[in-house]
């Protein structure tokens, strides 16, 4: 009887450790999300949706649009699944990667040293400069190292943050592009830091005369990438889409519809 009872526990034993061991979310792991993905059907992208003319709202339609946007949802058909968005601020979609809450990130996402310790990218599509913005009537600052102990406006966990900070700069945290450059049209704040093309359409559509770009900062010009957790496989499946959208000229298509040239890489 007592061996009997031994057995009985052992085996009930062994089916709680099988079921510990088995896969039950369909997102469990980071191995095989190439796999998941297309399984699935749907690629879940995390992206701001406040950043023209990458990502953002149609004025009319409210539809969400823009370079990346595009970008992404030819990749996704390519690989033949929906592409389904998560729209966060900037300091929180890289926690939203991490968390597993979408499997990439479309937001004009500049391929970095540090990133690439804690993630892989898939091959890039476009190129990033970035620019130093202030007010007109502002002539002190006329290159990165003029913004010691400036008042700057820019996402904390930005690359853009990230260099002011290293520069010197006094950070005011605004991870949204639009209202950073307001505190800098208002006197708020003295600069902020962004990407060249961003700030040309926030010039475009706003018509603020109160800003100017003051400098170019040409050592900072960045490769753009779409960042997968580690290991994932994503990041080589959505390279493949890339490259055949390189090649037969889609990248150059969606780049000239929203800048006006290709900055497609």
């Amino acid at each position: 009887m007592k061996k009997l009872f031994t057995g009985i526990i052992l085996i009930v034993l062994a089916a709680a450790l099988a079921a510990c061991g088995q896969d039950n979310g369909s997102d469990a792991g980071t191995g095989n999300l190439a796999d998941q993905v297309r399984e699935r059907g749907v690629l879940k992208v995390g992206t701001e949706g406040t950043y023209a003319p990458y990502t953002y709202h149609n004025s009319k339609s409210n539809k969400l649009v823009g370079f990346d946007v595009d970008v992404i949802r030819e990749a996704g058909k390519r690989m033949g699944v929906k592409v389904a968005f998560n729209e966060s601020n900037w300091d929180s979609l890289f926690a939203g990667l991490n968390a597993k809450r979408f499997d990439t990130i479309a937001n004009d996402v500049g391929v970095t040293p540090d990133r690439q310790k804690k993630y892989d990218f898939s091959r890039a599509y476009s190129t990033s400069q970035s620019v130093i913005v202030t007010r007109k009537d502002n002539h002190k600052i006329n290159a990165l190292k003029d913004l010691k102990g400036v008042k700057v406006a820019q996402g904390l966990s930005s690359n853009y943050g990230e260099m002011t900070k290293k520069a010197g700069a006094v950070i005011t945290g605004q991870d949204d592009l639009s209202k950073a450059l307001k505190l800098v049209s208002q006197g708020r704040v003295e600069a902020t830091v962004n990407d060249q093309g961003a700030v040309l359409q926030y010039f475009k559509t706003t018509g603020d005369k109160n800003l100017k770009i003051a400098a170019v900062i040409p050592s900072n010009a960045a490769d753009i990438a779409f960042p997968v957790v580690k290991d994932s496989g994503l990041d080589k499946v959505l390279s493949e889409q890339l490259e055949a959208m390189k090649k037969d000229g889609t990248l150059k298509q969606i780049s000239e519809k929203y800048f006006g040239k290709d900055i497609s890489k």
